[in-house]
């Protein structure tokens, strides 16, 4: 399947609405590039406003999730079933449905990136929505939640310097911690992820890159 005409095809399939803050990004960017003698670094962008857009999945920097899962699984003792010349794409994707945040972190190939202050919204592919918030507010929560693991997902994110940190509780009672950051001058978001479902002993480690688009 060739990935760049994927996501230019799923691209035109989300609904995305660009918020006044993508307008301030672009104006900020421009008034930093304007007269500068030397690039401006990822480190100097307002990390804010610059991470909004629309991005695609990096292959050739990215780890591959499966290679990733199954180090996890035999590093808690297990036996990732695999099997040396079994190549197939995606093979670890797919399970009970409190496990699709993890498959979405892991293995989507587009993303997009939405900032609201307080509210940011993730849109990965087939339209599935992430929506979460960085002015510390709880997680409302039930007797029933404690004894089942609730009904929905949990994110909350922060900012800190110039990266947002993520952090997860899923369906199923794991969780995960995310760190995205800019890279290559603002063109490229780095996304550092520790996933902990709770069914695995040791958690999957994976860095994936993703270029922009827009």
């Amino acid at each position: 399947m060739a990935k760049e005409n994927y996501g230019l095809e799923l691209f035109m399939d989300v609904t995305y609405t660009v918020s006044k803050f993508g307008f301030l990004r672009a104006a900020t960017v421009s008034l930093l590039l304007a007269g500068a003698s030397s690039p401006v670094s990822a480190e100097e962008l307002p990390f804010q406003t610059y991470f909004v857009g629309q991005w695609v999945i990096n292959d050739d920097l990215s780890d591959d999730t499966d290679d990733q899962v199954e180090e996890a699984i035999e590093a808690a003792g297990g036996d990732g079933g695999r099997g040396f010349f079994n190549r197939e794409e995606d093979f670890y994707r797919g399970g009970p449905p409190e496990h699709e945040l993890y498959d979405r972190l892991s293995y989507d190939d587009v993303l997009v990136i939405e900032h609201a202050d307080p509210e940011i919204r993730f849109t990965y592919e087939d339209g599935y929505r992430r929506i979460f918030h960085t002015d510390g507010r709880r997680r409302r929560s039930t007797a029933n939640d404690f004894y089942e693991g609730g009904e929905a997902d949990w994110s909350e994110g922060s900012f800190e310097e110039n990266a947002l940190i993520v952090e997860a509780r899923p369906r199923d009672g794991g969780y995960t911690l995310e760190t995205y950051t800019l890279v290559d001058g603002g063109d490229r978001l780095r996304i550092e992820m520790i996933i902990q479902p709770l069914s695995f002993g040791e958690p999957i480690e994976l860095v994936r890159y993703f270029d922009r688009t827009d």
